[in-house]
Order: C-alpha cells, then structure tokens, then sequence
C-alpha cells in the first residue's frame, strides 16, 4: 500500500529493445559463419529471430500487458475490491473502489507490478484537451485526465489519433467526457478514503 509508484521498470524497457535485438544479431551471426553455403539452416538463422523479434515488438509488450491488467482485476476480486469505475488505455488501466477509496494502477512499462493504494495518496486530479493553435486552427490530438499521487504525475489518454481534431468535434468531446467522469470518481474516491 505504501510503496512508491513506479511507471517505468527500465530493466523490463531495456529487456523489451534489446533482447530481440540481441538475438536478431545472433541469428544473423550463427548464419554467417556457420551455414556460408546456405540451405535451410541459413534461411532459419536468417529469417526466425527478425520475424520472432518483429513479433515480440508489436504484439508481445501489447499481450503481456493486457494479461497483467486481467491478472490485477482477478486479485480485486479476490481482495473484495469492487470496481466501481475502471479505464484502461495503452499506457495504463486505472480501477476505482469508491466504497473503500481506494485505486488500483497497472503501467504498460512497468507490467509485474500492481499498485493498490488508498485515494488519499492523490493529490490532485485533472482533465488536458490538449488543445493547441489559435483561431480556426485551434485542435487536439489527445485527450486525457492526469493526476499526481506522491509526487508522481500519471497521465491516462482517453482520446488519441495521429491528427489534429476540431475542439467541437465529437471524438475530442467524447474524450473529455470520459476525462471529466474519471476526475470526478478520482475525487470522490479521495474524498472517501480513509
């Protein structure tokens, strides 16, 4: 309960980057100077580790993240945890028991963790539109609530896309909406908390 928040576990980061690459530059080496004549130790050595590397990098962080958020809501249950409101997004889920006040937190980066802390811990709540430019110009590419527990900023997107949205837009008013919603359940659950 009282453990610091730690969004990114760098060992895990490094792991993610550098192990396919690692083991990309062992194919690649195995291939060479064993298999020089080719055949089909070539073409594995060759072929295996790129395509196991550029799977791992698009659906591996993705696939061990999910399971950690499904592992998290399992041991809520078991704990009497009632999620009251829960948002998942690709950066972090966010789970709130507004009857204890309490949350519960898991970050893509940092998966083996699962933080369960009292709301009281929050210090402060609130909604970015992200809006930028001036005039007819004026838009947003991400929407999301922020806040800060013990000093640690945590920003969960609710709305993202790779362009600029109208701030008038449906996506960017959807995006707010449900920013607004977690805000004010972060605040109750604070307010709640023992």
């Amino acid at each position: 309960m009282d453990k610091p928040i730690k969004k990114i576990n760098f060992v895990y980061l490094l792991c993610t980057i550098f192990i396919p690459l690692m083991l990309v530059s062992l194919g690649l080496t195995i291939g060479y100077f064993f298999f020089h004549d080719g055949g089909t130790g070539a073409v594995i050595c060759f072929l295996a580790p790129p395509v196991l590397a550029f799977v791992w990098w698009c659906f591996g962080g993705r696939l061990l993240y999910k399971n950690s958020c499904k592992k998290m809501a399992r041991e809520l249950d078991e704990r009497g945890f009632r999620r009251n409101q829960t948002f998942e997004s690709g950066g972090a889920m966010v789970t709130v028991d507004l009857n204890r006040g309490e949350l519960g937190l898991v970050f893509f980066w940092n998966p083996f963790e699962h933080y369960v802390l009292p709301a009281k811990r929050i210090q402060r709540a609130w909604v970015d539109d992200g809006a930028a430019g001036g005039g007819f110009l004026r838009g947003s590419s991400r929407v999301s609530f922020l806040f800060q527990v013990d000093g640690v900023k945590i920003r969960v997107d609710t709305f993202t896309s790779n362009k600029r949205w109208r701030m008038d837009s449906d996506y960017i008013l959807t995006g707010i909406s449900k920013a607004d919603v977690m805000v004010e359940v972060l605040e109750q659950a604070k307010q709640r908390s023992a």
